[in-house]
């Protein structure tokens, strides 16, 4: 039976991540401005200005329609954070992508990335889904080191196989976990969670 993947308002000790409703658009919009020149440097799409509105009234609709994304808003208590997401969600192979994952410079470094990926990789096992990957810019190696911290295994570099909203041609490096490492992933996400609680 293909797994489900119900769309539904994720919490822990440390962020909720909350299905993006309108509520978070003009939160999300400042989260984004925060550190505007990451968009040219690390991300495919820049959630700036124009490029933001285009994102929230035709693509972020046009993928809750497939069915194949669910974006979620970052929360730290009312504070909208940033965003991440569900990708390319593979109910026949139970596959699916995180990804889209953008934290306002305050949210880096501490226990939000590792918890909200926690979240996220926790109900994509609990549904029954056996593989999650990530896909991360070649030249991230802030991002890649930290999909390396989560416990994903590196698989290798997809050369040139898009072209960002820059024009540049971008590597994709490729990381995945499948369910039979969850478990002593799943540990190892905890034990580094419980060093950040008080």
């Amino acid at each position: 039976m293909a797994p489900e993947l119900p769309h539904r308002a994720l919490s822990n000790a440390f962020v909720t991540l909350e299905p993006l409703s309108e509520a978070h658009r003009e939160p999300l919009r400042a989260a984004c401005a925060a550190d505007p020149d990451i968009w040219e440097a690390q991300y495919s799409l820049s959630l700036l200005g124009q490029h933001f509105d285009r994102f929230w009234t035709e693509k972020r609709p046009a993928d809750v329609a497939s069915g194949a994304w669910r974006h979620f808003a970052v929360m730290i208590g009312d504070r909208c954070v940033g965003l991440t997401a569900f990708l390319k969600i593979d109910r026949a192979n139970a596959g699916l992508e995180i990804g889209l994952t953008y934290y306002a410079p305050e949210a880096r470094g501490g226990p939000v990335n590792p918890s909200a990926k926690r979240l996220l990789l926790g109900e994509a096992f609990e549904a029954g889904f056996g593989r999650v990957q990530f896909h991360v810019d070649e030249t991230n190696a802030r991002s890649r080191a930290a999909v390396l911290k989560l416990g994903a295994t590196f698989e290798g570099v997809q050369r040139w196989d898009r072209i960002v909203w820059t024009g540049r041609r971008r590597s994709t490096a490729i990381y995945s976990i499948i369910a039979t490492e969850w478990p002593a992933v799943r540990a190892a996400l905890d034990q580094r969670l419980a060093a950040f609680s008080p």
